[in-house]
């Protein structure tokens, strides 16, 4: 191959890893410990692709890639990094990066990224970065990375959005960053939740009226399309929509124009559309509750945000966000979670979600009278069994739980750990099942006696009679 993927990174493991993972494969490469490095050999030659780190001593990753989206368009580069969040990933997408990599990666995976930028033989320049905050938008779980990638990719498209998830999930802070990374970000974000309007004012609200359409109309008004106008319109809820109003919608995505209550004249609809809703809309659909057609032109681009209990390990680093965003607002010291008390919320459900941790820090930093924060200073409905671990029926879950802890602890051998735990419990449960009698114990649980009685020994336990 002509020319080397350049690899640039400060951190020599992470460099020697991919230079054996490529050599493996056959691909020339050349690396680098800084981007300063790299721009400076940028005179003498230019690699086939780049893949580097965002933060390094020194130019950023950004930096490298904005340079070489401004000299050498087409040459794809993979941004790598540590710091997985919602601005990285935005800032990458829109910089030109081919594609987003958090650490800790699968290296067949980013041999197949390698791989597939370097089959790519074209692609456009998609300008430069914003790197405004959204600092509320937090997580390091795969299911959130997916989001961050989705927000970056379409950071320059003005495509219908509709998304998925449970109350509190903040799916407005996604909506608002969708707004504020596309080409309408200098225009109006204007947001209406269908739900907690009053259905015969709904119809006001989106579309305006003019002067004396109803009692009470004594002047024009304009309509939450006409506030939104060349900006984003997000319609929270939109599955409580009326259907009347659902047909109303319906008219705007397929023609572009409105009329306002009690109007003649159409007004042109330039407006991007992102929904949002807690509720399934295909089960709706099919119980006829919300129109098919409306669905499909909705339904283009669909972002699903994960519960809580489903990205776990960002619960400690939301809690932090949290406690400390509360501090600043209150102008007070900030209260700290200790490791028994991080390790019991990242226990539970949290039903509510993002939104309920964040109403829970802020009354921790009001009410708690320490800086440390115990388990028994929660408030008494979260120290409640009911808000405890699952019910040990659900013993999958609760075995999802006990990795996600173990995880977030940096447990060794936790497999082994957990694999001889399972066992104890089995092995346990039988024999008090048996009365003690290891022969009956072991024909219910399919395995020999002597392999039974080999792990009774192994497992420390006492297991009875005969």
């Amino acid at each position: 191959m002509g020319k080397p993927v350049w690899i640039i990174d400060d951190d020599r493991s992470i460099r020697w890893v991919l230079e054996k993972a490529l050599a493996r494969e056959q691909i020339e490469y050349k690396s680098f410990a800084s981007a300063d490095e790299a721009l400076a050999e940028l005179s003498n030659s230019l690699p086939q692709m780049v893949i580097s780190d965002i933060r390094m001593p020194g130019s950023s990753g950004l930096d490298m890639l904005q340079i070489l989206r401004r000299d050498h368009p087409l040459l794809p580069v993979i941004i790598m990094t540590a710091y997985s969040d919602l601005e990285s990933a935005v800032s990458s997408f829109q910089g030109g990066a081919f594609e987003y990599l958090p650490k800790p990666f699968d290296v067949n995976h980013a041999v197949e990224l390698i791989r597939r930028a370097l089959a790519q033989s074209q692609r456009k320049n998609t300008g430069g970065s914003d790197t405004t905050d959204a600092p509320d938008i937090l997580g390091h779980a795969p299911a959130m990375q997916e989001v961050f990638r989705a927000i970056g990719r379409l950071a320059q498209s003005n495509a219908t959005v509709l998304i998925n998830g449970e109350s509190g999930t903040g799916k407005e802070l996604v909506a608002q960053a969708l707004h504020r990374h596309s080409l309408r970000a200098d225009k109006p974000f204007v947001a209406i939740n269908t739900a907690a309007i009053p259905r015969d004012l709904l119809e006001s609200e989106l579309f305006g009226h003019e002067r004396g359409a109803f009692t009470g109309a004594t002047t024009t008004r304009h309509g939450r399309f006409e506030q939104a106008e060349g900006g984003t319109l997000f319609l929270d809820e939109i599955g409580d929509m009326p259907a009347e109003l659902q047909t109303r919608l319906l008219r705007v995505l397929s023609d572009g124009n409105f009329y306002r209550v009690g109007g003649h004249q159409p007004i042109k609809a330039n407006v991007r559309i992102i929904a949002a809703t807690h509720q399934n809309l295909d089960e709706r659909v099919k119980q006829g509750l919300f129109r098919e057609d409306l669905f499909h032109r909705l339904n283009v681009i669909r972002l699903r945000l994960p519960p809580l209990r489903e990205r776990r390990e960002d619960i400690p680093v939301l809690a932090k966000h949290f406690l400390q965003k509360s501090a600043r607002e209150l102008g007070v010291e900030q209260k700290i979670l200790s490791e028994s008390a991080l390790n019991y919320l990242a226990a539970q459900d949290i039903p509510g979600n993002v939104r309920q941790l964040e109403n829970l820090c802020h009354w921790l930093t009001v009410m708690t009278p320490t800086q440390q924060v115990e388990i028994a200073d929660l408030p008494a409905e979260w120290r409640d069994a009911s808000h405890a671990a699952p019910a040990l029926s659900d013993w999958h879950s609760g075995l999802a739980q006990q990795v996600a802890l173990a995880l977030q602890r940096g447990d060794p051998n936790i497999l082994d750990t957990l694999t001889k735990e399972f066992e104890r419990t089995v092995i346990t449960q039988a024999l008090q099942h048996t009365g003690g009698r290891r022969i009956e114990a072991a024909t219910l649980l399919g395995m020999g006696r002597n392999t039974l009685t080999r792990k009774i020994q192994e497992l420390g336990l006492d297991g009875g009679g005969e």
